[in-house]
């Protein structure tokens, strides 16, 4: 009897050392599957990032060559910088341009501007053209800076 409770007691030993195995296993893949689908998220947040900041070079440039006007190019910009999670970090080395995206981040475009008066639409040209005219020469620098930003410098 008692060696019936042996071999009984040391296949419950195999078994349960079985399953633990088993579960071990299976949450060692699990983690390495979590693993790397984080990899993969990373990866493709960092292409969005660069595909984000080439962007930024080509709006810089075109800014420069006088493709894009001035105001038209600073919010696409800042907008693209905000995009990426950067605009706390370029603001003070940009200064100009985001200075000038704080005079026009709210004005209208499109049907929301023609909907307004003439008057309204008058009084949004002058700040903006204001801003531009003082800030021109200065966004053109950071512009020349930013068509062959690199995101590595900062840090």
């Amino acid at each position: 009897m008692t060696t019936a409770l042996i071999v009984i007691a040391f296949f419950i030993i195999v078994m349960l050392t079985t399953y633990a195995t088993y579960l071990l296993i299976r949450v060692r893949k699990q983690s390495q599957a979590k693993i790397l689908k984080q990899q993969e998220l990373a990866a493709a947040a960092r292409a969005k990032s660069e595909e984000l900041l080439d962007s930024i070079r080509y709006i810089a440039t075109a800014m420069l060559e006088e493709r894009c006007e001035l105001s038209e190019g600073v919010m696409r910009i800042a907008k693209l910088f905000n995009l990426v999670g950067m605009s706390e970090l370029v603001s003070e080395k940009y200064p100009a341009t985001f200075k000038h995206f704080e005079v026009i981040k709210e004005h209208p475009i499109k049907e929301s501007r023609t909907a307004l008066s003439k008057k309204q639409r008058m009084k949004l040209d002058f700040a903006r053209i204001k801003s531009e005219g003082e800030l021109e020469a200065e966004i053109l620098k950071e512009a020349k800076q930013l068509s062959v930003f690199d995101a590595a410098a900062l840090h």
